[in-house]
């Protein structure tokens, strides 16, 4: 009899066997042979495992197989599956319990129990709350097999794990909006490790960002933040008629700034080696050229250089170009831009409350801002008039120049070098408040449109670059668009660093042949601005996985 009953169980591989067609019986062979291949495998994947995850493994299959805690979600007719934030909102002014049923998910944050048969729970989701109530008697169907499912569930549970409660919501008598649980909550992923309420081991946040997030609210809200600052600089381009664009991130030849770039190799093109772009300048520019008007990009960019407090390998970066734009149209953008962001984060600064949000106590972004010329500021701070920086013996003569003032000379002492120094000593400490450093000498902007500034009698640039506390947000100036004038600065760049294995860039010089109109160009560091307004020091604490430092040590094993 029992041979015939279990029939249904012998593999289908046999040749005897033909399947029964009761429904009830497929489902049951399904369901043990899932069971048995979990059973079978549970241990061969779980790979690593130290004392305390062995312990909490071993806590969980006490109740059923590892393979049954990761559960699909199953819908659920007539149940409104809400996330925390909108069960709050939904339901912020009810009294009483509501008839209507909802499901919540979230990572438990907190379990707190009340005898043998309540327990409350905090669920967290979006960096939003909410309090279940688990109670016995309050189950539906109420039998032996639900208070047993309650005891495995009350016996596993623990801080960490993302579970699921389904419910109604309702109002404690303490006043408390709560979810009213009628069914035992599914455990939809445990938490194999203690989460721990602080973590402040060097190592671990550099390796383990997810639990750095997991631990700490300042994370998230910087990344809210972030997208805030993102989304309200794409607002106002589009806003003016700019067109987002994307450019590629390969290149052979990465120009568009000086730095190192990185290099690899395509498979198709075995033979070239190819490069990530350092900026996306210069394909902004041919776009430019083939007859948009407006265009920005923000995206990501690569430089081989140096981590430092304010420098990363890998970083996003906004740029836009704009035709017929002068200098003082660039000026009036950043300082509307600028002014906007800080207006933008200061009105949402509530989302943030890990954050210290630069106030106009402390940063007075009232404009017009500050401008300081370049050439006439040093000379007026050092007491000496700059020698001529257009002459063939420029170099020497600034090199006495340090010598008289008696300053530390840079590394690799080239022109631009030897300016952006003296620049750092005596421009740079004088900007506090939004201030622009204006008309840089024509070797510190090799892409710039450059004139004699009869102010100082130096041949200079049409560039501006906003300085804030010290540090540089953003670089703006006129496009030089003649192509025999970006071949002369292109040549000159190459004398000014001779220990690079940098080419002119032909198809870029090729470009403007076709006609560039007069045209405006303007770059900023998108990193660096969500570290103004996050009030942060090191670039590494607004970026969600760090410096390249945390990135490489990430997959790194101990």
């Amino acid at each position: 009899m029992a041979r015939t009953a279990l029939q249904f169980l012998r593999p289908y591989a046999s040749r005897s066997f033909k399947p029964l067609a009761n429904p009830e019986h497929a489902r049951a062979y399904c369901a043990i042979q899932r069971r048995a291949l979990h059973t079978a495998s549970q241990d061969t994947h779980t790979g690593p495992t130290d004392v305390e995850k062995q312990k909490r493994l071993d806590q969980l299959k006490k109740i059923r197989s590892i393979g049954e805690y990761h559960p699909r979600l199953n819908y659920v007719a007539g149940v409104e599956r809400l996330t925390v934030r909108e069960f709050n909102i939904q339901y912020d002014g009810i009294e009483g319990t509501q008839t209507n049923v909802v499901s919540v998910l979230g990572r438990v944050r907190s379990i707190r129990l009340l005898g043998s048969k309540l327990m409350f729970i905090d669920l967290e989701r979006e960096h939003q709350t909410v309090q279940a109530m688990v109670e016995l008697k309050k189950l539906k169907g109420l039998d032996d097999s639900i208070v047993d499912s309650f005891k495995g569930f009350k016996s596993i549970v623990r801080k960490g794990d993302y579970i699921s409660i389904r419910g109604s919501p309702t109002r404690t008598s303490t006043g408390q909006l709560s979810l009213l649980a009628d069914e035992v909550p599914e455990i939809l992923s445990p938490c194999l490790h203690h989460l721990p309420d602080k973590v402040e081991n060097l190592e671990t946040l550099a390796r383990r960002p997810h639990i750095h997030q997991l631990t700490d609210p300042e994370p998230g809200d910087i990344l809210q933040l972030r997208s805030v600052i993102y989304d309200r600089m794409r607002s106002y381009l589009v806003k003016n008629s700019f067109l987002e664009v994307e450019t590629p991130t390969f290149d052979v030849e990465a120009g568009g700034a000086i730095a190192r770039p990185f290099e690899t190799v395509a498979n198709e093109m075995s033979n070239m080696p190819i490069r990530l772009r350092i900026a996306p300048e210069l394909n902004l520019k041919r776009l430019i050229v083939g007859g948009q008007d407006r265009v920005f990009e923000i995206g990501r960019v690569f430089r081989n250089e140096g981590v430092d407090n304010t420098h990363n390998p890998e970083f996003s970066t906004c740029e836009f170009y704009e035709v017929g734009a002068t200098l003082p149209t660039l000026v009036e953008r950043t300082e509307e831009m600028v002014h906007g962001l800080w207006e933008a984060v200061l009105s949402t600064r509530e989302r943030y409350p890990s954050l210290s949000i630069p106030t106009g106590e402390d940063i007075d972004f009232t404009y017009p801002f500050a401008q300081l010329p370049f050439v006439p500021t040093i000379e007026k701070a050092s007491g000496r008039k700059l020698p001529d920086l257009s002459s063939t013996t420029a170099t020497t003569d600034v090199l006495a120049f340090y010598e008289e003032l008696a300053i530390p000379v840079p590394p690799n002492a080239t022109l631009p070098r030897l300016l952006d120094g003296l620049a750092e000593n005596y421009i740079e400490p004088q900007c506090k408040s939004p201030t622009f450093i204006t008309y840089h000498p024509e070797a510190l902007s090799p892409l710039a449109k450059s004139f004699v500034d009869e102010a100082s009698g130096q041949r200079v640039a049409a560039r501006a670059e906003l300085f804030i506390q010290g540090r540089e947000y953003i670089n703006a100036y006129e496009e030089e668009n003649s192509p025999f004038e970006q071949r002369r600065k292109f040549m000159q760049q190459l004398e000014f660093h001779p220990e690079g294995d940098r080419a002119i860039d032909e198809s870029y010089l090729e470009a403007l042949e076709w006609g560039m109109p007069p045209t405006g160009g303007w770059g900023c560091g998108m990193d660096r601005l969500v570290m103004l307004f996050a009030n942060k020091k090191r670039i590494a604490d607004v970026l969600p996985f760090g410096t390249l430092r945390n990135v490489v040590s990430i997959s790194k094993t101990k």
